[in-house]
């Protein structure tokens, strides 16, 4: 089959040929037709999660899928040969991702069916970063009429959680850089929702303290100096961190430091998918490339594109 994969570490992807995999007990075997890139894709080709992760080379990348169940293995329950499903590779090793024509999937974790009204684009676009937007939300414990930082607003992860912070009826503080990022972000919550959109390369702390005199009551840490966004925080405040912060970084003792690992359970999942379906979330796919100008997906993904970049892998 074909797939996006490196030989090793660090290393730029290039679409090349692989065994088509066998679903092992408890898995599926999927037909992919969507994929999407995120943010370990291109940390993994870097090597940075060298020593974090088994690698297995050839190392096929990717996270995200939606397809068709083409396969099932023993010791599989709730699906069947022919199901639409969509979610995030859980496996515990690098190697055996969903750039691809086909993967092989947990049954356990990390997989759900497509429903009605939810594109397989959509699908294929939403799970890791719509789990990391609702994890991180809930680690702050984000309510109504507080109001939240979401640094790095212009990419997957912070385009789904501004909807969804609006959403709580929270006040949003968007960070995006000047231009077709900062567009993209206006354009991004329902109406009437109170979003306000910073320039990102400016003096940031300025325009918060402009709108949020008193500091903000939550920041959701996606981009940038997590412990200088931690400043902006009014006492009792606190961040959620995917990319790394821990609580040893921040050395004000009246705000507290989440970090975040983002668990895409079929509650999270299903849940998700039902908001884009019924209109409430949209998953802001600004491009997708065919599966063999993966490559080029990568370059966009790289050069800061908007939302989230999708791969048609069938």
């Amino acid at each position: 089959m074909r797939a996006v994969t490196v030989d090793s570490v660090p290393a730029d992807p290039a679409v090349s040929e692989v065994d088509t995999p066998g679903p092992e007990a408890g898995e599926l075997l999927v037909k992919v037709a969507v994929a999407a890139l995120n943010g370990i894709d291109v940390l993994t080709t870097a090597g940075y999660l060298q020593g974090m992760m088994e690698h297995r080379f050839p190392l096929v990348l990717g996270k995200d899928f939606a397809g068709t169940v083409e396969a099932v293995a023993d010791g599989v329950e709730g699906f069947a040969v022919g199901d639409a499903v969509f979610g995030v590779v859980m496996k515990p090793f690098l190697g055996a991702g969903s750039l691809a024509e086909y993967v092989t999937v947990p049954a356990g974790h990390g997989v759900v069916r497509i429903p009605a009204g939810l594109a397989v684009t959509d699908a294929g676009a939403l799970g890791l970063a719509g789990a990391t937007a609702v994890d991180s939300l809930d680690a702050v414990a984000l309510n109504g009429g507080e109001t939240v930082l979401i640094s790095g607003a212009g990419g997957g992860v912070g385009s789904l959680a501004v909807q969804l912070a609006a959403a709580r009826g929270a006040r949003v503080i968007a960070t995006a850089r000047p231009g077709a990022q900062t567009d993209f972000v206006t354009g991004l919550p329902p109406t009437g929702a109170e979003v306000h959109v910073v320039d990102f390369t400016a003096d940031l702390a300025a325009q918060v303290r402009a709108i949020a005199p008193d500091g903000v009551d939550a920041v959701l840490h996606l981009a940038g100096d997590g412990a200088e966004l931690a400043g902006l925080l009014r006492p009792g405040g606190r961040i959620a961190s995917p990319t790394g912060l821990t609580p040893d970084a921040v050395k004000d003792p009246d705000v507290s430091v989440h970090p975040v690992i983002a668990d895409p359970n079929a509650s999270t999942l299903t849940a998700l998918a039902e908001q884009v379906a019924s209109g409430s979330l949209r998953v802001p796919v600004t491009a997708t490339y065919p599966l063999e100008r993966a490559t080029e997906a990568f370059s966009a993904f790289t050069s800061g594109t908007p939302g989230k970049i999708a791969v048609a892998c069938s």
